[in-house]
C-alpha cells in the first residue's frame, strides 16, 4: 500500500521533467556585425576626425529665406502626411501601454448573480438533497448564487517573454517617431524644392518678357525697313513668328507657376492661393555645401537609418519572446469577496469567500504553432537586419551622389555664366549691324534665340544647384530638427 502511494509523486516529477526537456527551444545564433562605412564621402581623401556637417544644421538656418520659412512653418502644422504620422505615433504609444500591462498583476472588481441546478444523480446534487442550508431547510434544487468581490491574476515572467514584448513595443514606438521625422524631412525638402522651382519660373518669365520687348522693337524696326524698301515681307513674318513663339512659351511658364503654387499649397494643407516668394533667384547665394561631415554621422542623424535600427532591435526582442514560448508559463490567480444564496446573507461574516491558485503550463506534445512563431520571428529578424544594412548603403549612396552633383553643377554654372556674357554681346553686335544694314534679319534672330536659350539654361542650372543642395541636405539627415 505504501509502495503504491510513493509512485504518484515520482510519476508527477517524471512528467514535469519530461515537459521541461520537451521545452528546449531551437537555438539560432546570428552575429549582427555593424556595417563598416567608408571614412569619407570623397574617395580621394580620408577624414581623420568626426565632423557633424550639414545634416545637423536646423532647417531654419539652412533655408534663410523668410518666405520659405513661413511656408515650411505652415506645412509643419497643417501638412496632412505629418498629421497622419502624428496620429500613428499615438496609436503605437497605446500599444506600448498594452504591452506593459501584462507585466503587472491585474485586479478587477467582480459582481455576479446566477442560478444553478445540480442533477440529483451527481455528487453535488445528492449531497445537496440531504444537507441543510439553514437549520431545518435543505439546499434548494434551484440554488441562487450572489457574489461581490475582486479577482486578481498575474503571469510570472520567468523567461522574459513579457519583458521582451514590451521592449519590442517600445522600439517600434521610437521607430514611429523616426518615421515622423522622415516624413518631416521629405516634406521640408519638397516645399523647398517647389519654392525654388517657382523662383526659377519667375526668372524665366522675366527673361521672356525682356526678349519679348526686344522682339517687339525688332519687329517694329523691320516693318519700318520694309516700308522703306530695305526689308521684305519674309523678314516681317520671321520676326512675327519669333514673337508669337515667345508669347506661347510665356503662357506655358505661367501655367507651370500655377501648378507649383498648388503643389506648395497642398503641402501646406491649404486650398490654392498665391504663394509669396522672393524675386531673387540667380543672385541668391547657395548655402555652403562643403561641410558634409563624415559618413558615420548618417547613422546618428538619418531618420530612416535610426528607424531601421529600432525595427531591428524590435525584431530581436520578438525573437527572444518567441523563444520563451518553449518554456513553461506560471500563472497565479486569486479572488476574495462575499457569496451567498440570498442577498441579505451577504452582510454576514459566514459569507466571506476567497481562493488562490497557481499553475504552470508547459508545451509538451503539439509545439508546431510555437515553432512556427519562432521561425517567423527569426525570419523577420533577418529581414530587419538586411533592411538596416540596405538603408545604410542607400543613405551613403544618396549623399555621395549629391556631393558629386553639386561639384559638377558648380563648374557648369560658372561656364554657362561666361557663355551668357558672350552671347549677349553677340546680340548687341548683331542688332547694331542689322540697323546699319551690314547684317540680315536671320543673324539677329539666330543671336536672340541663342541668347534666350542660353539664359534659360543658366536658370535651369541654378535650379538644379538648389535642388541638389536640398537633396544633399535631406540625404545627410537634415530637415527634422
Amino acid at each position: 500500500m505504501n509502495n503504491k502511494k510513493s509512485k504518484y509523486p515520482i510519476s508527477v516529477v517524471a512528467i514535469v521533467l519530461a515537459g521541461m526537456a520537451g521545452c528546449k527551444p531551437v537555438q539560432v545564433i546570428r552575429e549582427d556585425k555593424p556595417m563598416a562605412l567608408p571614412t569619407s564621402f570623397d574617395q580621394n581623401r580620408v577624414n581623420t576626425a568626426d565632423t557633424l556637417g550639414l545634416g545637423v544644421v536646423k532647417w531654419r538656418t539652412f533655408f534663410n529665406d523668410p518666405n520659405l520659412q513661413n511656408l515650411i512653418d505652415t506645412a509643419l502644422v497643417a501638412n496632412f502626411d505629418l498629421v497622419i504620422a502624428t496620429q500613428r505615433i499615438q496609436q503605437i504609444q497605446a500599444g506600448v501601454l498594452a504591452a506593459e500591462a501584462p507585466l503587472h498583476p491585474t485586479l478587477e472588481p467582480v459582481g455576479t448573480m446566477g442560478l444553478r441546478r445540480f442533477g440529483l444523480y451527481t455528487m453535488d446534487g445528492a449531497g445537496n438533497a440531504t444537507t441543510d442550508i439553514t437549520p431545518g431547510k435543505l439546499v434548494p434544487v434551484h440554488l441562487p448564487d450572489f457574489f461581490i468581490g475582486a479577482q486578481a491574476g498575474w503571469e510570472v515572467d520567468l523567461w522574459g517573454k513579457l519583458r521582451n514584448q514590451k521592449q519590442a513595443a517600445v522600439a517600434r514606438f521610437m521607430a514611429s517617431v523616426e518615421g515622423k521625422n522622415l516624413v518631416q524631412t521629405a516634406m521640408v525638402a519638397a516645399v523647398a524644392e517647389a519654392y525654388f522651382t517657382l523662383q526659377s519660373l519667375d526668372a524665366q518669365v522675366q527673361i521672356l518678357d525682356e526678349y519679348i520687348g526686344l522682339q517687339q522693337s525688332a519687329l517694329e524696326l523691320v516693318r519700318i525697313q520694309k516700308d522703306a524698301g530695305a526689308a521684305n515681307e519674309l523678314a516681317v513674318k520671321q520676326f512675327e513668328n519669333q514673337l508669337l513663339d515667345l508669347l506661347g512659351i510665356r503662357i506655358d511658364v505661367q501655367q507651370q507657376i500655377l501648378y507649383f503654387e498648388s503643389v506648395i499649397n497642398l503641402l501646406a494643407g491649404r486650398f490654392p492661393q498665391p504663394v509669396a516668394r522672393s524675386p531673387l533667384f540667380l543672385n541668391q547665394n547657395l548655402p555652403p555645401l562643403t561641410d558634409t561631415g563624415v559618413p558615420s554621422v548618417l547613422l546618428e542623424n538619418r531618420p530612416d537609418i535610426r528607424g531601421a535600427a529600432l525595427e531591428l532591435a524590435a525584431s530581436k526582442a520578438d525573437l527572444n519572446a518567441a523563444r520563451a514560448l518553449f518554456f513553461p508559463t506560471l500563472n497565479i490567480g486569486a479572488a476574495v469577496g462575499i457569496q451567498a444564496f440570498r442577498p441579505d446573507y451577504l452582510v454576514k461574516p459566514a459569507s466571506l469567500t476567497y481562493n488562490m491558485a497557481g499553475g504552470m503550463v508547459a508545451p509538451l506534445v503539439n509545439k508546431r504553432a510555437i515553432r512556427a512563431e519562432f521561425n517567423r520571428a527569426d525570419a523577420y529578424q533577418l529581414e530587419a537586419l538586411t533592411t538596416y544594412h540596405q538603408t545604410i548603403v542607400n543613405a551613403y549612396t544618396e549623399a555621395y551622389n549629391q556631393i558629386a552633383f553639386s561639384k559638377n553643377l558648380e563648374q557648369q554654372y560658372a561656364l554657362k555664366t561666361e557663355q551668357v556674357a558672350a552671347i549677349e554681346s553677340a546680340v548687341d553686335i548683331s542688332g547694331e549691324l542689322f540697323r546699319s544694314g551690314r547684317a540680315n534679319y536671320l543673324d539677329v534672330l539666330t543671336a536672340q534665340q541663342n541668347a534666350l536659350d542660353t539664359r534659360l539654361e543658366l536658370v535651369d542650372l541654378r535650379l538644379r544647384q538648389w535642388s541638389t543642395a536640398v537633396n544633399l541636405y535631406r540625404a545627410l539627415g537634415g530637415g527634422w530638427q
